[in-house]
């Protein structure tokens, strides 16, 4: 199936009322399983590249991004690519050449006055080529090499007024914001602010997207989904099912060697683990 974009889905999903799920790609594993939970499912998805997994393979995004639209385009449930979490402009620009549909271009550390300026640039400079931007404004915490974040401390969630201003102000697509999550989180313990996801939804004419979702049980998903949230971001949710099935079976069998005989249930994992949060949204 040809590839679909992220804001065909996005902007479809908001306009339902509904949620659109987006999975972290690290291997040709995730990606296998992302396609695969969606075609269980029944249901659209967004594979979504960072950063962080462009550097885990060497700092080149072509063959990750190459197999990852492959995937897409053999899959019979529609899907879009997406790259995530981008802070070099370089990288961001790499976007053109590949398949992706959108990017996260994410300027969140730098103060307010830089972070506009830098966002409203990656804006013009995606809009030109027909690339849908998403940003963050806010502190979503929990990223490798952080410092550890509250994500309820003062000053940390993404105020309305503000958030309207940045839209203006930079254009962009849709908006990431902090109501309560954080990235990394193994255990489902989040606890979402939905008053606040309400008024960013009143504040902002664009769709929100929720980073840190694995760390956030299903029932605040739902609610975070009735409030106002439409992308829902998910990474070490597959991680953990990945791993856990990785060990479990080397447990069993320790002198195995033939990776393919651990990866298979690791992937399963995995596509289990994406039917479980499509079927929810």
């Amino acid at each position: 199936m040809p590839l679909v974009s992220t804001g065909e889905l996005v902007s479809a999903a908001a306009a339902d009322g509904r949620g659109i799920a987006a999975f972290n790609v690290i291997t040709l594993e995730h990606a296998e399983a992302i396609a695969a939970g969606a075609e269980q499912a029944g249901v659209p998805a967004i594979l979504q590249i960072s950063e962080n997994a462009v550097t885990f393979h060497g700092g080149s995004l072509a063959a990750i991004a190459a197999a990852a639209s492959a995937i897409a385009h053999a899959s019979t449930a529609p899907l879009a690519l997406h790259l995530d979490h981008v802070v070099s402009t370089e990288l961001l620009r790499a976007a053109a050449d590949e398949d992706f549909s959108s990017v996260m271009f994410d300027a969140s550390k730098l103060p307010y006055d830089e972070n506009v300026k830098a966002t409203a640039e990656a804006v013009r400079w995606g809009h030109e080529r027909g690339i849908w931007i998403e940003a963050e404004l806010g502190r979503v915490g929990g990223k490798e090499g952080e410092p550890p974040l509250d994500a309820h401390a003062p000053g940390v969630r993404t105020d309305p007024a503000e958030a309207a201003a940045y839209v203006a102000a930079t254009g962009v697509d849709a908006l990431a914001v902090a109501v309560g999550s954080s990235h990394a989180m193994t255990q489902r313990t989040a606890s979402l602010d939905h008053s606040l996801i309400t008024r960013l939804r009143d504040a902002v004419p664009v769709p929100l997207v929720l980073h840190g979702s694995s760390g956030v049980p299903d029932e605040e998903i739902r609610a975070a989904v009735a409030a106002g949230m439409t992308k829902i971001n998910v990474g070490t949710a597959l991680n953990t099912a990945f791993t856990g099935a990785v060990r479990t079976f080397l447990d069993a069998s320790p002198s195995t060697v033939d990776p393919r005989k651990y990866l298979v249930p690791a992937r399963a994992a995995m596509t289990a683990t994406v039917a479980g949060f499509l079927n929810l949204l």
